[in-house]
Order: structure tokens, then sequence, then C-alpha cells
């Protein structure tokens, strides 16, 4: 297999720390959360202790000004583990980026310590029943007041980290009239009158991710919580756009991790499971499918590795962000099937691992901006566009 170089000494002193993190304060308990539709509010806590969140935020504000690699080390543990009910990431890595790159001073100061410490919870909220991957669709709006403060009305779902998040950045219209170029995300923080958590959505995969509804009657956001002050009203749109190149980056580091994982699981699997008298690994058919599955994840890891670098060196462009998201996730859901079908009835299990992970992979295909949605980027960065 090519050697990584992308991790220095330090970052794979951080995987290990983290790995026996994981181990003590995640792995003993995930199973429990899976049935109860969420993960323990203290686990945050501990991450927050042990300075597992918002590593690359700067000093001043609570974080250790670590570039993203720490984090992506993070990513990979969880997604080798299957902990998909731990939402580190978005928090870290989407919702504290936002604040950092366009709030305001009084912002960062405000939030970026809780968010760093645990003491708060952050989400996103971008996805409506009748907007998924177009944001442009966006219906909840808030419309300005005599004062200036912001009158929200909408309501938002499919909201990770939504159930326990304490402060959620939400995507909202402040000129409606004005289409995408009307757009402005606002600082919403638990308790404001009129701010309500629906039910804890129950899905096919991520079960122990707190997944829930959000809605907003006439909840009055003052003017300093519009996200970066005045001068981003109605600049909203934009910051999204800049900052999905590295969300969907994410998703294509999860997916690829996930993907050995299951390769890993499966290879052991077929060694000791015997059919008519022999190994399933003794087979053809089995060694040469899981020759194709680690040649495929092998190309995968070095092409989102690259698109690391670029991250790092603030280089990567949206289209290749695209590629790197849309090509691993549907490589993820490609693998977990093979693998799967190698583990036989076993595979159907929910108790076996392969089957969390088969049903936690379909979503990599559809958050982010679905799959069908990043072909378009490409191809309008192709000259390809269509109207």
């Amino acid at each position: 297999m090519i050697e990584r170089t992308l991790f220095s000494a330090d970052h794979e002193a951080f995987r290990d720390a983290f790995r026996r993190f994981v181990e003590q304060e995640i792995a003993p308990f995930h199973a429990e959360w899976e049935e109860q539709g969420y993960v323990d509010r203290e686990v945050w806590r501990k991450a927050g202790a042990n300075g597992y969140l918002c590593p690359s935020m700067p000093e001043e504000y609570g974080g250790a000004g670590a570039d993203k690699l720490y984090s992506v080390v993070q990513m990979e543990e969880l997604a080798r583990g299957g902990y998909s009910g731990i939402g580190y990431s978005l928090h870290s890595e989407i919702v504290a980026p936002y604040i950092l790159h366009y709030g305001t001073e009084e912002q960062k100061r405000r939030y970026l310590p809780k968010l760093a410490s645990g003491e708060m919870v952050g989400a996103i909220a971008m996805s409506e029943p009748s907007a998924g991957s177009d944001l442009q669709g966006v219906r909840s709006t808030a419309l300005k007041q005599a004062d200036g403060s912001y009158l929200l009305n909408g309501s938002k779902t499919f909201i990770t980290n939504g159930w326990h998040a304490e402060l959620v950045i939400v995507v909202a219209k402040t000129d409606p009239a004005a289409g995408a170029k009307g757009t402005s995300l606002l600082l919403v923080e638990r308790g404001m009158a009129g701010f309500e958590k629906g039910k804890r959505l129950k899905k096919l995969g991520l079960k122990a991710q707190d997944t829930s509804e959000l809605f907003f009657d006439n909840v009055r956001v003052p003017a300093e919580n519009l996200l970066g002050g005045p001068a981003f009203e109605n600049r909203g749109f934009i910051c999204l756009m800049e900052q999905l190149p590295w969300e969907r980056t994410q998703i294509a580091v999860t997916a690829v991790a996930a993907a050995q994982t299951a390769i890993d699981q499966t290879v052991e699997y077929v060694k000791d499971r015997r059919v008519f008298g022999q190994p399933v690994a003794a087979f053809q058919n089995t060694r040469y499918k899981l020759a194709e599955l680690q040649t495929q994840v092998q190309v995968a890891r070095v092409f989102v590795d690259k698109c690391l670098e670029l991250i790092v060196q603030d280089k990567l462009d949206t289209a290749t962000a695209s590629m790197a998201k849309y090509w691993t996730t549907d490589l993820q859901c490609q693998v977990m099937d093979e693998c799967v079908q190698l583990h036989g009835g076993y595979g159907y299990m929910w108790e076996v691992p392969i089957t969390r992970a088969y049903a936690d992979a379909r979503v990599q295909r559809i958050y982010g901006g679905t799959n069908e949605i990043m072909k378009e980027v490409i191809t309008r960065a192709m000259g390809l566009g269509g109207r």
C-alpha cells in the first residue's frame, strides 16, 4: 500500500490519545446511545475538557491553534470505529469556522470559547421540508424590525446536533424578494422565545446521532446575532458557498475511513468463516472481490489526502471537493454492499458492525449536497452548465 505522508508524528501522537479517549468514553456506550437516539450530553463536556473540540480554532478563542489535520484524525478514528453518533466534526469544523471566518470580534469571543469547552453544542440549520440541496429555495424568513432586530419564522429539518444544540446558525431570507442574494445567517440560542425543537428523527442509520426538526415562531433575534454584523446582511449565500468545499471534503474523509474499516473487518471474517469445508477466503471470487475493493479504496485515499493537502493550503476548489464527495461516497456504499454480501446472513444482523456501517453509509450520498448536485457543480466548472 502507498504510505501516507499527510500526517506528522505529532498528528499520530494525537491519534493515539484520541483513540484512547474513544475507547474509554465512546465505545462502551455507543450501542446504548443508538437505542436511545442520541449520545449523552456529558461526552461533549469530556471532549471539551480534553481539548478535542475546536482544535483548529485560535488559542485566543479557546482552541489549540492546530491545523485542520488534527480534526481529520478525529474524523478517521470515529469512522473507523463506526461511532456515527458523535457530531464533533460538524461542531468543530463547520459551525465554529463560520463564526471564526465571518463573525464579529464580539461574536467570536462570546461563542467560540464555549464551543471549544463543550459548554455549548453547535448546529447549522440549512435544510427545510421543501429545500435540501437547493439552498436558494430556503423559505425561512428573518425580517428586520424597527429596532434593528430580526423576526425569524420558518422550520428546519434533518438538523445534526439539533437536539443538543445550544447554538444554531440559521439560514434565512432577510430579503425574500432577492432570492439567494437576500440570504443571511443568524445566531440563534437555546431559550430564545419561539425557538422550539421538534421530535428526534428516526433514521435508517446514524441512529445515535441526534437529528432533529427545529421550529421558529416569531423568534426575535437581536441585531448583534446577525453573523458578521450589518456588513454581512444578505451575504449568507456567499458564506455558504465558500465553506461547502471543506464540508464536502470531511464527508469524503469519513467515507474512505469507513470503507477501509469495512474491508478490514470482512477480510478477518472470510478468513474464519468456513463454507463447504474451507474458509470463504479460499474462494477466488472472495479474494478477487476484496482485491478490487481495496484497490478502489486505495485510489480514493490518495485522492482525498491530496484534497486535504490543498485544504491546509487553502487551495481546494469547489469542483474538486465535489468530485471527492460524490466519488468516495458512491464507493463507500458499493464497498458496504459487497462486504455485507461476503458476510452472508450475518451481514443482515444489526449486532454485526458491517450491518450498521451499511445503514450509516447511505446518507453520505445525500447530505452535504446530493451526489447529483455534485455532478452538476463539476459540469459547470467544465463549462457545461445548464440554464
